[in-house]
């Protein structure tokens, strides 16, 4: 029998983040979850993890900062020696037109969503032998135009670049790389801030084929797939998840 496994989350205490890290525990992993402000909510989702059969192990860190970033990867190194699944979730944004977009909140929205994959990427590579998995949570964004999503659409194609990079480079050592693109999500704080946020949500059910909007669980369930030796031929490919919103013209 194979031991458990060495997971680390970023932003891992709530939404997407929390689905996947429970998903995780599902299968016994050690979860390193990630969180920069919340901390009682990583600690809740930690709690839930081992409810599920899995462990937890907390780790605050502003992945804006590298010195953070380095000291993140250390304590998964401290703790488990090891890593076998790094899931690059944490994000941020600014919801502004680009005309509207500041140089310094042009630089934060980059430094919150696509430099992070790079660092981790870095470091998680020498904590990895073959077999590591590497993904990354993406959006439809990335691709579209979203009114207001600027900043945080380039930040997603540059972290779907980055990907297929990695996947180059690393494809060597038996480490794959892949993104999921997440469409509307159900459940997930942005939607708070974004204007007339429930209005949109009920627009794209409308639009779905299936009727149905995305949850948290179903993009951890294909994060998961691409963690599993299943998706071993899978590399550096972006997985769209949204029920097929993004099919009709």
């Amino acid at each position: 029998m194979s031991a458990p496994r060495e997971v680390l989350v970023t932003g891992g205490g709530r939404g997407i983040g929390r689905a996947i890290s429970l998903r995780f525990a599902e299968d016994g992993a050690r979860v390193f979850v990630n969180f920069f402000l919340n901390r009682e909510t990583a600690e809740k989702t930690a709690r839930e993890v081992e409810v599920r059969g899995g462990r937890a192990h907390v780790v605050q860190a502003d992945l804006k900062e590298p010195g953070e970033v380095q000291k993140l990867l250390a304590e998964v190194e401290r703790v488990a020696g090891r890593l076998d699944v790094l899931v690059s979730n944490a994000a941020s944004g600014v919801l502004r037109g680009v005309l509207e977009l500041s140089a310094k909140q042009w630089d934060w929205v980059l430094a919150a969503n696509a430099r992070p994959l790079l660092l981790l990427a870095q470091g998680a590579a020498r904590l990895m032998g073959a077999g590591g998995r590497i993904v990354s949570l993406s959006s439809l964004g990335s691709r579209r135009v979203i009114p207001g999503y600027a900043a945080i659409g380039v930040s997603k194609a540059t972290l779907e670049a980055l990907t297929r990079y990695l996947a180059v480079e690393l494809g060597a050592r038996g480490i794959t790389v892949n993104a999921v693109a997440a469409g509307a999500v159900a459940a997930t704080d942005v939607w708070r801030l974004v204007p007339d946020g429930e209005a949109a949500l009920a627009d794209v059910r409308a639009r779905t084929p299936g009727g149905a909007l995305v949850t948290p669980e179903s993009v951890a369930d294909v994060v998961f797939f691409l963690a599993s030796t299943a998706a071993q031929a899978i590399q550096g490919q972006v997985l769209t998840v949204d029920g097929g919103y993004s099919l009709l013209a």
